[in-house]
């Protein structure tokens, strides 16, 4: 296909064909009649070398080409709009506007509630979507435009993703607050002899505590393997187990529940986190303004 002869407009089309299913509809999104959208059809084939669509009962279903395309189209049509009418303006106090942010349930608890806060203040129109994407997904779905932010540990490498680090932390050992078997500090024995909390949305394996423990030869006994980290503060405070978590997470229970922090008895790796944002969104002034604020919540940044 010679570029240089490829219609643009094209692609407007192909993307109103992908969400509406069907031609007609399609046309009315984008303006035209329903043969101007077919000739339109035959001119993307022609160009792209495939069916691209088939005609079905449920409507027009997209091969396994279009699919494929999708993504990057919609990044190339984001990447265009925003150069024809750049976002160089945001007013927060009258903006209307959806922001969807992956993360796990420890970083909501630690960034949701201060965000909001804010939000509420100077931003009453901004929404916030909190859901988790798998990793494998993110840089697809930033480039589709359906995610705008990602609050992760440093391991995307994709150079169209751009990142700030959010926090630094170390990890400490939480018990309730009348535990009849921890003083005031815990050796590597005691802290062996407690039952203790896992937090892992896998199945089987360990965490950065087993390692840990792996490499000096021991290892701790494990009685509850859950998902979600907001539930085990309840738990510990009711029973002898034992959670280790950041400290930025855990300093937050002890207004709450009545447990207690102790520093860990052997050496653990600090946990970063990172704000992950695509490069198509770099100029966007809306998107610019939450990734400053966000880096700029107490305790981020550093």
């Amino acid at each position: 296909m010679n570029l240089s002869d490829f219609d643009l407009n094209l692609l407007v089309i192909f993307e109103a064909i992908y969400e509406a299913r069907n031609l007609t509809r399609a046309g009315e999104v984008v303006g035209l009649s329903q043969p101007a959208m077919s000739g339109a059809l035959a001119r993307l084939r022609a160009a792209l070398g495939d069916e691209l669509f088939v005609r079905t009962r449920e409507g027009m279903v997209p091969t396994a080409a279009a699919r494929t395309m999708i993504g990057p189209v919609r990044q190339a049509l984001k990447l265009l709009d925003t150069s024809v009418h750049p976002a160089t303006t945001f007013d927060p106090a009258r903006a209307e506007r959806t922001f969807r942010i992956s993360m796990e349930d420890l970083s909501e608890a630690r960034i949701l509630a201060p965000l909001l806060q804010h939000l509420d203040r100077a931003a009453p129109g901004v929404v916030i979507e909190s859901y988790r994407v798998p990793r494998r997904e993110v840089t697809r779905e930033f480039a589709a435009g359906h995610l705008d932010f990602l609050v992760d540990v440093p391991l995307l490498s994709d150079p169209n993703v751009r990142h700030a680090p959010l926090f630094t932390d170390h990890y400490v050992c939480v018990v309730r607050r009348d535990h009849p078997r921890v003083g005031a500090a815990l050796d590597l024995e005691a802290f062996l002899e407690l039952g203790h909390i896992l937090i892992s949305s896998r199945p089987r394996g360990g965490g950065h505590v087993d390692i840990a423990l792996e490499r000096l030869g021991r290892r701790r006994r494990i009685v509850l393997r859950a998902q979600h980290y907001l539930m085990a503060p309840a738990i510990v405070a009711r029973t002898d187990l034992a959670l280790t978590v950041p400290r930025g997470f855990a300093a937050s229970l002890e207004g709450d529940y009545a447990v207690r922090l102790l520093d860990l008895p052997f050496s653990l790796p600090e946990v970063e986190s990172h704000l992950y944002w695509h490069a198509s969104a770099e100029q966007d002034a809306g998107h610019r303004w939450l990734r400053e604020l966000i880096v700029s919540l107490p305790g981020a940044g550093a």
